[in-house]
């Protein structure tokens, strides 16, 4: 398969997860997010990428893997960090919503799967489902969150996260290059 294609079929099923709880609440979408839930999103997408580079060490043995999985762990905590420091600043707590509750239980699901994976076949799944997740979520803060958020400071780390994340993406796509 070529790598355009594979990317179109991870870039929709990415999609798909990030879009599932859209289509139970049809009233709602991820433009619609207040800064306080759109921050809530973004930190349970980080959280989530750390739990999937945390089995990518636990499983696979490929060092180009562990080497972008401890690259995900360094930067998704310190984004996460920030925002935190962020939140406390502004005396704000995330807000938990349709799209963060997606979000988990897709994460579960996925988690599992991947928990059953050794060897390549665990490398290739990795890698390609973080090339998915990172166009997914790329997409939805370039598209729907950034254009959005109201607070200043939120806006400016989003913009900063973005940068590192849109890196990530490039990553992950030359890992699901090498793999194949």
């Amino acid at each position: 398969m070529k790598i355009k294609a594979l990317v179109a079929a991870l870039t929709a099923s990415a999609v798909l997860t990030l879009g599932l709880a859209q289509a139970k609440m049809k009233t709602q979408s991820p433009a619609e997010l207040n800064d306080l839930e759109i921050a809530h999103v973004a930190y349970v997408a980080d959280s989530i990428d750390i739990r999937y580079a945390h089995l990518a060490l636990a499983l696979s043995e490929n060092p180009a893997v562990h080497e972008f999985a401890e690259t995900m762990i360094r930067d998704h905590t310190a984004v996460n960090d920030q925002a935190l420091a962020l939140l406390k600043k502004l005396g704000a707590q995330p807000r938990d919503n349709f799209l963060s509750q997606s979000l988990q239980q897709n994460a579960k699901t996925l988690i599992d799967e991947m928990s059953d994976l050794r060897g390549t076949a665990f490398d290739k799944r990795y890698a390609e489902n973080e090339l998915a997740y990172h166009i997914a979520v790329n997409d939805l803060v370039d598209n729907s969150f950034l254009p959005n958020i109201e607070n200043a400071e939120v806006h400016a780390l989003f913009t900063a996260g973005s940068k590192i994340f849109h890196a990530h993406e490039k990553h992950a796509a030359m890992m699901v290059k090498q793999l194949k």
